[in-house]
This record gives structure tokens, C-alpha cells and sequence, in this order.
């Protein structure tokens, strides 16, 4: 799964870091984005092996914070979505299947980009 995202108000530098933690624990991945040349645009992949470990549940899910440098504190990724009602059922991305696991990203109340994992034969995503 790649996430292309911009960043507003900071500018990237070569250490800069994607962190991907586990909700409800301390388990984290930590990824390195692929910048663009005006230190603001960004993307990075998120893979099976990145969205797996942590406590076996029948969902995980994993909020994603981007790091400007390696003493920078991390900032949520996310987007203004205020404007649009019902944003949960208006902006529903398609879940990957791979390695056992679905994965989808969608936005949470609070406007964050969030990745559910759940496992590829479960009600929630079904074959």
C-alpha cells in the first residue's frame, strides 16, 4: 500500500521517518518516505511484513505519523475533511489482500489516516 502525502508548515529532511504504531500497544514500524524535491511532498509503501506482529487479534489497526527529522516530535497524517458529512462512508478506499491479511486505509473521525488489517478470510473482507 503506498500513501503519497504533503506536508505543511515543515519541510522534510533526509533523515525524516514514517511511523506506523500498532493502536493499543507499543509496537511500531518505522519507514523511510520517499521525499520530494521541494522537502514538502512525500510518499511511502507499506507492505504485508510492515502490518503484521503485535498482538494476535482479528484486527489491527495502525496509525500513521511522518517524522521531519529524528529529533522532530511525530505528526499525525491526515487531511481536512470537516466540510464532508458522512467522510467515513464518502471516502472508502479499496482494501489489498496480501500475505493472509487485508489492509485498507481510511480517515478517522478525527480527520487521521488509519490502515485496518484484518485477516483475509474474515467477515469484514471477505474472498
Amino acid at each position: 500500500m503506498t500513501v503519497e502525502a504533503r506536508l505543511h508548515g515543515a519541510e522534510l529532511h533526509e533523515d525524516a521517518t514514517v511511523r506506523l504504531r500498532l493502536r493499543g500497544s507499543d509496537t511500531v514500524r518505522d519507514l523511510r518516505p520517499r521525499i520530494d524535491d521541494d522537502g514538502r511532498g512525500f510518499s511511502f509503501t507499506a507492505g504485508p511484513d510492515d502490518l503484521t506482529g503485535g498482538a494476535a487479534a482479528p484486527g489491527r489497526i495502525w496509525d500513521a505519523f511522518v517524522r521531519p527529522t529524528a529529533d522532530a516530535p511525530p505528526i499525525r497524517i491526515g487531511r481536512l475533511l470537516d466540510d464532508v458529512a458522512d467522510r467515513k462512508h464518502v471516502f472508502v478506499y479499496p482494501a489489498l489482500t496480501a500475505g493472509g491479511s487485508s489492509s485498507r486505509p481510511y480517515y478517522t473521525v478525527d480527520n487521521d489516516l488509519a490502515i485496518e488489517v484484518t485477516p483475509a478470510e474474515s467477515p469484514i473482507c471477505p474472498k
